[in-house]
């Protein structure tokens, strides 16, 4: 009887021991990355990183908090419900105006849903404080597709009078940038740089880096952060739908809508793939933007359901929009 009790006892703390690795393994999965460096970056910078999750689960899950171990790093929730294959992000905004140096920070993302898990995401980076960026991004903010756009940003670097930049460059190919020197003294060398965005950059997010090279040996590199979006002339919101987990046959009624840049009317409203689709009435008068309720009917089968809606309007086509679920019975 007292072998058996060992034993049991054993078993049950090989268990609880596991138990947390699990845990950790199960949401460290849904991370694109877990690490991020920022690089060398300037005092007043617009620093931040987003770490993408997707839920690759049936269950949702739910992220209940995130902390940081150093007041470095600010971090946020972006989504904090994810149902299955929905994305959502952890947000790390670098604090380039309180701290100088070389700082780095780790994470705690706390999970409740559907288990009680905890995984630790890194950041770290260098803060010059001989260098200033006015203002702290290239930020383009809502531009039209086609339109194109502009935008100036000036580098001061105090200290070394030889200081230069050497060539700026970025990885997106409808993003290009000339820096060119407006002041050079024995206290402080001014650089200005023109960033323009092409006609034809694609319908997105902006969300990387302008990279500007120095014939500083110790720092060649500086990272500054290029945001904002191209946007079509018509747009749905949401740009996708998440139903997570829903029974065989089961409807699902969502409200998408659709915004202009000038009044439009929606004139078609179609779906594709597996399942069906049920629009109610929706306007067809001329408006900058129209509600679309639309019920999703799951089908019989069990499994992963992913389905296209597309919207026709006198503008154009909408983007389309995806809709993703998992069917099965409860």
């Amino acid at each position: 009887m007292r072998v058996l009790t060992t034993l049991c006892a054993v078993f049950l703390a090989l268990i609880a021991f596991s138990m947390p690795t699990l845990g950790q393994d199960w949401t460290t999965k849904m991370f694109e990355t877990t690490s991020h460096d920022f690089g060398t970056v300037a005092r007043g910078e617009r620093a931040q990183f987003e770490f993408v999750l997707e839920n690759l689960y049936v269950k949702d899950v739910h992220i209940a908090a995130v902390r940081a171990s150093c007041s470095c790093t600010t971090p946020e929730i972006k989504t904090e419900t994810l149902k299955t294959h929905q994305k959502g992000a952890i947000v790390a905004k670098y604090n380039t105006t309180a701290f100088l140096g070389a700082k780095g920070a780790t994470l705690t993302v706390t999970f409740d849903k559907p288990l009680f898990a905890e995984v630790q995401l890194h950041v770290h980076g260098v803060v010059r404080g001989d260098l200033t960026l006015e203002p702290g991004s290239v930020g383009f903010g809502s531009v039209d597709q086609g339109n194109g756009a502009e935008r100036t940003i000036t580098i001061n670097h105090w200290g070394r009078r030889d200081w230069g930049i050497t060539k700026v460059r970025s990885a997106n190919p409808h993003v290009f940038a000339i820096a060119t020197e407006l002041d050079r003294n024995a206290a402080q060398v001014t650089y200005r740089i023109i960033v323009r965005l092409d006609r034809d950059a694609p319908i997105g997010d902006l969300a990387e880096n302008l990279t500007v090279a120095t014939n500083d040996p110790q720092s060649p590199e500086i990272q500054v952060p290029i945001v904002g979006a191209v946007r079509d002339r018509i747009y749905a919101s949401p740009a996708s739908l998440f139903l997570g987990v829903v029974e065989p046959g089961q409807k699902t009624t969502r409200q998408i809508v659709v915004r202009g840049k000038e009044p439009f009317r929606v004139t078609e409203v179609t779906c594709e793939g597996t399942g069906s689709m049920v629009t109610a009435p929706y306007a067809t008068t001329e408006k900058s933007s129209c509600l679309v309720p639309v019920t999703f009917v799951a089908p019989k089968k069990s499994g992963r359901v992913e389905a296209t809606i597309h919207i026709e309007t006198s503008l154009g086509s909408v983007p389309p929009i995806l809709v993703q679920a998992n069917v099965a019975a409860q």
